[in-house]
């Protein structure tokens, strides 16, 4: 049974091997090679795990420069918005379709004025722009008495830092900064600090409630195993949207700078030549519309405003496409402008973005309507019809779903 032993370690004909000498077989892969042209750019690559690399620490550096970008930053701001208002829209619609009409009719008026009294379409964007610009969303459900409906069920946000344990031991292994797990790794109690952190007395008091997991919406996406704490959505883009800013900012300097000068003296004479003596870098104040001479041997320029350069534009358009791309946003919804679009470019890039959503449900829920009813409705119809001997190809059904470009409107105009 140990032939094919032997046969590995017999030498070939010809190449005498000693008995014992082993020829290990190296994979080699360009990526895993260090040397001098790739050594700093892989210097911060770690194999911390997913906790350890989204420490407490760490996710406050994000989220504080985060929050600053979407302050400070109009374009970091405009997709934050656009990112909440397409995700959650006018908020959402319960429709109910049980076989009591009544009842679900009821039933929807009645959440429909829960929903309106604590303005949970609002909350909803607030939690998704929370997400996006802090990694994650906590909303603690609470019962509200002052409430005017019904329902007494109400939604208490709360930002990222103030969920932490401020005495966790580091060698506990069943729990996060905030969070115990319990042995099949799922959370069951969550510590909510009774101030923020931000707050002017929050050193002096360091208390935080427990939550149960039943009680709390924990909203993050999780990119990691193991991954117990989110990171903001628009981490990648952080130093594209700096460096976004710094380019705007020194283009408009140089341009600010050019434009302050009215024009410059020189002369093409050498050193010590035949000119009239002329102070260096004196300022002279000149009149409008007048006519001026120059000291012998002088001669005036004004400055050529060489900003913004012609890439200004392609350089700030790559950066948005850049930043995001991270989002799974296309540019023109990044950018706000569809410009160098037409309309089927503009279709083609929103179905990336628009990828996670079924279709047929997406286009009804657009209109406020149930794609399922919509289809029963359809059926009756084409049931009807045919009891009625109509064909559907004599009376083909309107497409209200397609929208029609303006290219499209003008050729039914004309």
């Amino acid at each position: 049974m140990f032939h094919w032993l032997a046969n590995l370690l017999a030498s070939k004909p010809g190449r005498p091997t000693r008995l014992g000498a082993v020829r290990y077989l190296r994979a080699r892969y360009d990526a895993a090679v260090v040397n001098d042209d790739n050594r700093r750019h892989w210097a911060n690559a770690d194999g911390l795990s997913a906790r350890a690399a989204n420490s407490a620490e760490v996710r406050r550096i994000l989220r504080n420069r985060s929050r600053y970008e979407v302050a400070n930053n109009s374009y970091a701001r405009g997709i934050v918005l656009t990112l909440a208002n397409d995700a959650i829209g006018t908020g959402p619609r319960l429709q109910m379709l049980t076989d009591n009409a009544e009842a679900n009719r009821r039933i929807e008026r009645e959440f429909t004025a829960w929903a309106k009294a604590i303005n949970l379409a609002e909350r909803l964007r607030t939690m998704r722009v929370a997400r996006a610009q802090d990694g994650e969303a906590f909303a603690v459900l609470t019962s509200n008495m002052s409430l005017p409906t019904a329902i007494q069920l109400d939604l208490r946000l709360i930002e990222a830092e103030q969920v932490a344990t401020p005495d966790l031991n580091a060698l506990v292994f069943n729990a996060v900064d905030g969070i115990v797990f319990d042995e099949a790794g799922n959370p069951v109690e969550y510590h909510v600090l009774k101030q923020h952190p931000g707050d002017a007395f929050a050193l002096v008091r360091r208390e935080f409630d427990r939550v149960p997991r039943a009680s709390m919406i924990h909203w993050f996406r999780a990119d990691r195993p193991g991954q117990a704490r989110g990171i903001p959505d628009i981490m990648p883009a952080l130093p594209l949207f700096a460096q976004l800013r710094r380019f705007t900012l020194a283009v408009l300097a140089a341009a600010e700078t050019a434009a302050d000068f009215a024009g410059i003296l020189y002369t093409d004479a050498p050193a010590n030549g035949e000119a009239d003596a002329a102070e260096p870098f004196e300022s002279i104040e000149l009149e409008k519309r007048a006519l001026l001479t120059m000291p012998g041997g002088w001669k005036m320029s004004q400055l050529q405003a060489e900003q913004p350069a012609t890439t200004y534009a392609e350089f700030k358009r790559e950066i948005l496409n850049e930043i995001a791309r991270c989002l799974n946003m296309p540019f023109n919804v990044a950018a706000g402008n569809s410009s160098g679009y037409n309309y089927a470019s503009g279709r083609l890039d929103h179905q990336t973005y628009y990828k996670s959503i079924p279709t047929l449900a997406y286009e009804y829920a657009r209109q406020g309507r149930d794609w399922e009813e919509a289809l029963h409705q359809r059926a009756k119809e084409a049931a009807l019809m045919q009891e009625l001997g109509l064909s559907t190809a004599q009376a083909p059904p309107a497409a209200p779903l397609e929208e029609k470009s303006d290219e499209e409107e003008s050729s039914y105009a004309e």
